[in-house]
This record gives structure tokens, C-alpha cells and sequence, in this order.
């Protein structure tokens, strides 16, 4: 079975493995027949959707039995005003992760090498397999992106060049001054990615303002999510912002209606709804003090963080942790899956989860 699976399998995903994302949280119902979950592992935001998006949604629903608009013309709309760009410089995907797939279908031949940190996003690496290109990985420096390192391993052959920022999983960010000096050296052929899927959660004095480039008509792609700060994963809402030849480009490979009803008027509402979205980062800065103050008490080194998780050195092993804290009923991401086998990614929570997650811990370190 084996050998026909390969002798029918497209060429690039022979090699892959299947994405397991967080364990789900009714999956753990089911195993541990517990009634309380708490999860920590996929980055979700732990204080629901926006109000006024459940309220879009709501009126929403009774036209469910139409097709959406097809180019989320409003949304798009919306977004480009926040950036002072056109709205044909903005496209949206069923999530950020689909985005990064129509880049990747839209751009790579086979053969083509494809620079990104490592550890970093997983899916950067597994589009670029199922194209056929090759991915070339740059080991992080300090848990995190080490871009003049990443700037010599661009060669003729290089297509695309991804830079998570923040980075996932580590949390850390490269820095304006840093991301000026790179793409002073990246040449005019090559794109690079910014994935800037909590880009909302880091200071704006010292973050990047990558739409300068995309201005400019640099070869740039910035991509964003409206799964994290707005907490809306659940309805798969991504988008690109790029030079309209790039997102030309994508348009051309991107099925015909990406974006659902639904999720297109939650996404709508969410983003005006800045008394919520203040409330998110002031409870996920009070959240994170509390989880490094108790991580240092426990003798656990982290990574300072400028999103919603962190990245922490457990001291033992994540996987033993993990299953640990499954038993109570807390969900996180065991570091194995990036080689840090001691090592988590850990949501940050609500207070109460954040120091029942602490309790736990405790217990488990003895």
C-alpha cells in the first residue's frame, strides 16, 4: 500500500508529514472525561470573538443561503484604509495558513529554494515541499530570526525568503532597524514574506512598518490574520497586503469565494471594535507578567514575548509535562515538535487560566 501511495502521491509530499495542530479540547473531554478544558496550545484568544463581530454575525446568518461576495470587496476595503493603500494591493484567504499556500502555488517551481528560519512556522516549510521547491533553513540566533544569516543564504536560485515576525514558536521579533539593513541587501527579484500574524500585539516604535516596501513596490508580502488579537480562528480569516503585481498573482490561484458570509461580517465588525481590541492586549500584558514573574520563581527560563504565548525551558520533558497537564485538563504545545524537547509554547490566558495553569505546574515540578 505503501508503494502505490508514493507512485500516486504528487513528487513534494512523499517526504511529509501530516499537520497535527493542538490537541482539541474535545478530544480531551472525551479521553479525560473532565467538564473543565483549558486551553494553551494554538494561540487562541482566550477572551472569546469581539461583540459587535457576534452581533454582524447574527444578522449575517439569515443569508447564509447566498454566496458570499465573492472578492470581500468591503473587508478588503477596510483594510486598505488602515494601511493609506489601494484595495487592490489587499487579497483574503481562508485563514492566513491558506494565504501562505496561494504564495507558495502562485510563485514556486520546482527546484526553487525557499529561505526561512528554524525553528519557525511549519507551514513555510511544507508548501514549499508540496511545490517541489527546497526549503533552506537558517538556525535562529538567540531564538531569533538571525536575518544577516538569512541574507547569505540567498543565491540565484532563491524564490521567496519567509520571515515570521514576531516568530513562531519563540515569540521574538526582529527589529525595524534590523528588517531596514536586510532588504537593503536582498535583491529586487527575490520575495520575501513577512508573516506578521501577532504583528498587533508588539510596540509600534520598534516593529517594522513593512507596508513602506509594499509602497515602494518592493518585491514584499505582508500577511495577517484575524485569528489571534481579534479572536476569530474560527472563522478562518487571513489576509495579503503586497504590490498589486504580486497579489495579481495570487488572485489567480485562489479558489472562487475564500472567505465566507459569516466570517466576512465578523471580520468587518471586529476590526473597528477598539474598546475590545484594548482590552486584549491590556489583560495579555498583565497575563504575561504574571506567567514570567511565577516562571522565574520556578526556575524556568523563557523568551520575552511580543505576542499572546511564550516559550519556555520547562526544565524537563515537555512531552511528560504536556500529558501531565493533560490529566487536569490544560492543553499546551510540547517543544518537541520544534527539537526543544524541553521546552513549551504556552498560550497566555485569562488570569484564572493563567494561575491554574501555575498551580498545576507547580504540582507537577514537585
Amino acid at each position: 500500500m505503501k508503494d502505490k501511495t508514493i507512485r500516486l502521491a504528487r513528487n513534494g509530499i512523499n517526504d511529509l508529514n501530516e499537520y497535527t495542530p493542538g490537541k482539541p479540547i474535545e478530544e480531551v473531554q472525551r479521553e479525560y472525561g473532565l467538564d473543565e478544558i483549558i486551553k494553551m496550545a494554538s494561540n487562541e484568544n482566550p477572551f472569546g470573538p469581539s461583540p459587535k463581530a457576534i452581533e454582524a454575525m447574527t444578522k449575517a446568518i439569515n443569508d447564509v443561503n447566498l454566496y458570499p461576495e465573492s472578492s470581500s470587496l468591503m473587508l478588503r476595503q477596510k483594510i486598505a484604509g488602515n494601511f493609506g493603500i489601494h484595495e487592490d494591493m489587499v487579497t483574503l484567504a481562508n485563514g492566513a495558513d491558506n494565504i501562505l499556500g496561494l504564495i507558495a502555488q502562485a510563485t514556486v517551481n520546482e527546484g526553487d529554494e525557499i529561505v526561512m528560519g528554524d525553528p519557525t512556522f511549519a507551514a513555510y516549510d511544507t508548501r514549499t515541499r508540496i511545490m517541489g521547491g527546497i526549503p533552506v533553513k537558517v538556525p535562529l540566533k538567540n531564538f531569533t530570526y538571525d536575518l544577516p544569516a538569512v541574507a547569505k543564504k540567498i543565491t540565484s536560485k532563491t524564490k521567496l525568503v519567509f520571515v515570521c515576525n514576531p516568530n513562531n514558536p519563540t515569540g521574538t521579533i526582529v527589529t525595524r532597524e534590523e528588517v531596514e539593513d536586510f532588504m537593503n541587501s536582498v535583491p529586487q527579484e527575490c520575495i520575501v514574506v513577512f508573516d506578521e500574524a501577532y504583528a498587533e500585539f508588539v510596540h509600534p516604535n520598534i516593529y517594522p512598518q513593512t507596508i513602506k516596501y509594499i509602497q515602494d513596490q518592493r518585491n514584499v508580502i505582508m500577511v495577517r490574520t484575524f485569528s489571534k488579537l481579534f479572536g476569530l480562528a474560527g472563522l478562518r480569516v487571513g489576509y495579503a497586503v503586497g504590490p498589486k503585481h504580486l497579489i495579481s498573482m495570487l488572485r489567480k490561484v485562489v479558489e472562487p469565494f475564500p472567505v465566507n458570509r459569516l466570517a466576512q461580517s465578523g471580520a468587518l465588525a471586529a476590526f473597528d471594535d477598539h474598546a475590545f481590541l484594548n482590552r486584549v492586549l491590556t489583560e495579555n500584558e498583565k497575563g504575561k507578567e504574571f506567567l514570567y514573574q511565577q516562571f522565574s520563581k520556578m526556575k524556568m527560563a523563557y523568551c520575552p514575548s511580543h505576542t499572546n504565548f511564550i516559550f519556555v525551558d520547562l526544565g524537563m520533558d515537555g512531552q511528560f509535562v504536556f500529558e501531565k497537564l493533560l490529566e487536569q485538563g490544560i492543553i499546551i504545545r510540547p517543544g518537541g515538535l520544534w527539537n526543544y524537547p524541553q521546552f513549551a509554547r504556552i498560550t497566555i490566558g485569562t488570569s484564572d487560566q493563567n494561575e491554574k495553569l501555575i498551580e498545576a505546574l507547580n504540582i507537577i515540578a514537585g
